[in-house]
């Protein structure tokens, strides 16, 4: 699932602190932005497979 809220990929160099927008390019400079947070788990996880079995037999 992809997060609808971005955040400039250049902040660092152009802004005091993080903009965050919705558009796919920046506001305030026009630089792209990017997803503003990281996905929640890796979907080649070599674990994955034994982390969802752990949860089902605990829940």
């Amino acid at each position: 699932m992809k997060s609808d809220i971005h955040v400039c990929s250049e902040w660092e160099s152009n802004h005091e602190r993080p903009v965050y927008t919705l558009s796919p390019t920046c506001p305030e400079c026009g630089a792209e932005s990017v997803n503003s947070a990281p996905a929640p788990f890796d979907p080649n996880d070599a674990y994955g497979e034994y982390r969802r079995a752990l949860y089902r037999r605990v829940r």
